[in-house]
C-alpha cells in the first residue's frame, strides 16, 4: 500500500471515528446523563461496541439479500447476452445515435 493509500485510509478512519464519538455524545445528550469523564468513557465504549454488532448484522443481512438476488439477476444477464449460434458474438441491441434520427 502506498503512503497516500495509508493516509486516506487513517484520514477515514478518523473521520469514522469522530462521527461515532459525536453519536454518542448526541446519545448522552439525549438520555439527558450527567457523566463523570470516566462514565462517560465507558458509555462510549459501550456505544462502540453495540454499534459495531449492528453494523456486522445489517453487513450479513445485506450479504443474504445480495445472494438471493444474485441467481436472478445472472439468468437476466443470461438472457441478456445470450448467444444464438456459435461463434456468434452476444446480442445484444445496437445503440441509436441521437443524430440518426431513429
Amino acid at each position: 500500500m502506498t503512503p497516500e493509500q495509508r493516509n486516506l485510509m487513517r484520514l477515514r478512519e478518523n473521520m469514522r471515528r469522530q462521527i461515532i464519538t459525536r453519536e454518542a455524545d448526541a446519545a448522552v445528550r439525549d438520555l439527558g446523563l450527567q457523566l463523570n469523564p470516566q462514565e462517560r468513557a465507558r458509555f462510549e465504549s459501550r456505544y462502540v461496541q453495540e454499534r459495531r454488532k449492528v453494523e456486522q448484522s445489517l453487513r450479513q443481512q445485506i450479504e443474504t439479500e445480495r445472494q438471493k438476488e444474485i441467481p436472478s439477476l445472472i439468468q437476466q444477464l443470461r438472457k441478456e447476452f445470450q448467444i444464438d449460434e456459435p461463434g456468434k458474438s452476444p446480442v445484444t441491441k445496437p445503440a441509436v445515435s441521437p443524430k440518426s434520427g431513429k
